[in-house]
C-alpha cells in the first residue's frame, strides 16, 4: 500500500482564472468572488489501538453581489460552468431584494500582502492513513509497555483559498497544518498534551507521548487542598486556552461602546494604559518559524505583522473595516494568528523558581462568567500538580477556577519557552495570583 495521496485542488492560475471569468460574467455592480477548500484527515485511538480513520474534501465558491448598498451571496460546490453561472444568477436576484446595509463599505481595492510563501508540506499534504497509523502503533505500544491507557488523534489539514473582486483584489494561498493530541490513563490518574506544526514530521510526537506517560503516573492518588488563591503555573497548552479569550475580545467596537474589558469609564478604550505584566508582549505575526500562515484574511486585507501588547500596554484594538471608517482609523483585519513572546526557560526552571504553588496542564471547559470583566470559569483537569520548594510535590484533586483573566495577565512573573497550538504560539506562564472556587470530581 502506499503511504502517500493526492491532494486536488485549484493551483494559483486556475483560480484566480476562475475568479476572473466570474467578475466578467456578472452583471452586479460590484462583485465578490471567494474560493476555499480544505482537506481534512484524522487518525483516532483509544485503549492502545486505532479505533477510526476519517477524511472530508471541502470545496466552495461564494459569490457575493452588490447593488447600491444591498447584497446577497450564493454559494456552490459544482465547477461545472452552469453550476456557476447559476450561482452568480442566483446571488443577483437576491441582492436585488436585498435591504440596504446600513454598515455597507465599498468593495477593497488591491491590497499590498507580505512577499512570502506559507508553509506548504508536501509531506504532510499527501501521507496516508497507513502512515499515520504506523505513527500511532509506535504512540500505542509505548503507552502499552508503560501499563497506561492511551488515547487520541493525529490530524493534517491542506487548505487553500483565493478570492478577487470587481475592484482588482487579487489573493491565493494555500497551506498545511498537522495536530497531535495524546491522553494517558492509568488507575486515578490522567495527563494530556497536543501540539501543531505546518509539518507533521516537526510534531515531537515521541517526547510528547514520553511525558504524558509519565505526567499520568504521577498524578494518581491526588490530595485534596482547599480552594482560594495561589501561585499558578500553566504548562503552555493550558495558557493556550487562555489567551484566546483576552485576545478575542480585543475588539474595538465593543470597547467603544462600553461592552468590553477594553472599555474606558469614561468613554472610549484603554489602548496606551498599562494593563498587563511588562512580560506579555502579543503579536499577530502569521510569519512566525512555528506559523508560516497565511498571507491575507477572508475580506481580502492584509494579515501581516502587528504588535497588539507590548511591554503590557495594549498597542491597538481589532477594527472592522466599518467601525475603523467611523472611528478614522485603519481596518486591521482578525488578530490571528496569535503570538505570546516566551523566553529561553522550560517549565522546569520556572518549577525550580516556586516556592508553594499548583502546576496546572489543562484548562478545560473554560467559559464566560461575565464578558464585560472577562471573568471566566473553568477546571483542571489532566494532571494537577501541587509545588513546594521548587519541585513537583505530589498531585492534588482538581479544582474549578473563577477568575479575570486581565488580572491573571497583570500578574504574570514569568514565562518559558513557546509551542505551537492550532493558530496560536504561547509559552507556559507563572502567575502570582489565581483565584480557584471549590473541588471538582473530574480526573
Amino acid at each position: 500500500m502506499s503511504t502517500t495521496t493526492q491532494t486536488r485542488f485549484l493551483n494559483q492560475d486556475q483560480a484566480l482564472s476562475l475568479i476572473d471569468s466570474i467578475v466578467k460574467q456578472s452583471e452586479a455592480e460590484g462583485v465578490f468572488v471567494s474560493i476555499s477548500g480544505r482537506e481534512s484527515a484524522l487518525s483516532r485511538f483509544g485503549e492502545n489501538q486505532i479505533s477510526q480513520n476519517v477524511s472530508k474534501n471541502q470545496f466552495q465558491i461564494t459569490i457575493t453581489s452588490y447593488f447600491d448598498q444591498s447584497s446577497a451571496s450564493a454559494s456552490t460546490t459544482d465547477l461545472n460552468p452552469d453550476s456557476i453561472s447559476a450561482t452568480i444568477k442566483r446571488s443577483q436576484d437576491l441582492a436585488r431584494f436585498a435591504p440596504k446595509d446600513p454598515e455597507w463599505i465599498p468593495l477593497l481595492e488591491p491590497q499590498i500582502y507580505d512577499d512570502r510563501t506559507p508553509a506548504f508540506d508536501e509531506y504532510t499534504a499527501t501521507i496516508s492513513p497507513l502512515a499515520k497509523g504506523e505513527i500511532i502503533k509506535q504512540v500505542c505500544h509505548q503507552a502499552k509497555n508503560h501499563g497506561v491507557e492511551g488515547s487520541g488523534t493525529l490530524s493534517t489539514n491542506v487548505v487553500m483559498r483565493a478570492l478577487g473582486n470587481s475592484c482588482g483584489l487579487k489573493a491565493y494561498d494555500t497551506g498545511t497544518m498537522a495536530d497531535f493530541s495524546f491522553t494517558a490513563r492509568i488507575e486515578n490518574g490522567s495527563s494530556w498534551n497536543n501540539r501543531s506544526a505546518w509539518s507533521i514530521q516537526d510534531l515531537p510526537i515521541e517526547a510528547i507521548t514520553e511525558k504524558v506517560i509519565q505526567r499520568g503516573k504521577d498524578s494518581r492518588n491526588p490530595q485534596e487542598i482547599q480552594p482560594g488563591v495561589y501561585p499558578v503555573i500553566f504548562d503552555a497548552a493550558a495558557m493556550s486556552d487562555l489567551l484566546s479569550f483576552v485576545i478575542w475580545n480585543m475588539n474595538a467596537r465593543s470597547a467603544d461602546e462600553g461592552r468590553s474589558f477594553m472599555s474606558a469609564d469614561e468613554g472610549g478604550n484603554k489602548v496606551g494604559e498599562k494593563l498587563f505584566s511588562p512580560l506579555v508582549q502579543v503579536q499577530r505575526n502569521p510569519a512566525h518559524p512555528l506559523l508560516q500562515f497565511n498571507r491575507f484574511n477572508g475580506e481580502g486585507l492584509s494579515n501581516s505583522y502587528l504588535d497588539l501588547i507590548k511591554d503590557g500596554i495594549p498597542l491597538t484594538l481589532n477594527y472592522s473595516r466599518y467601525w475603523a471608517k467611523q472611528q478614522n482609523k485603519a481596518p486591521t483585519g482578525g488578530f490571528y494568528p496569535i503570538v505570546m513572546t516566551g523566553s529561553n526557560q522550560t517549565i522546569s526552571d520556572l518549577i525550580a523558581q516556586t516556592e508553594k504553588g499548583i502546576l496546572i496542564s489543562r484548562a478545560w471547559y473554560v467559559r464566560y462568567v461575565n464578558p464585560k470583566t472577562l471573568e471566566v470559569t473553568g477546571m483542571t483537569r489532566d494532571g494537577t500538580f501541587w509545588i513546594e520548594n521548587g519541585k513537583i510535590a505530589y498531585p492534588i484533586k482538581n479544582m474549578r477556577f473563577n477568575q479575570s483573566l486581565p488580572d491573571m495577565l497583570r500578574d504574570v512573573e514569568a514565562v518559558s519557552q513557546v509551542q505551537r497550538f492550532g493558530d496560536l504560539v504561547v509559552p507556559g506562564v507563572k502567575v502570582k495570583a489565581f483565584n480557584f472556587s471549590s473541588i471538582t470530581d473530574s480526573i
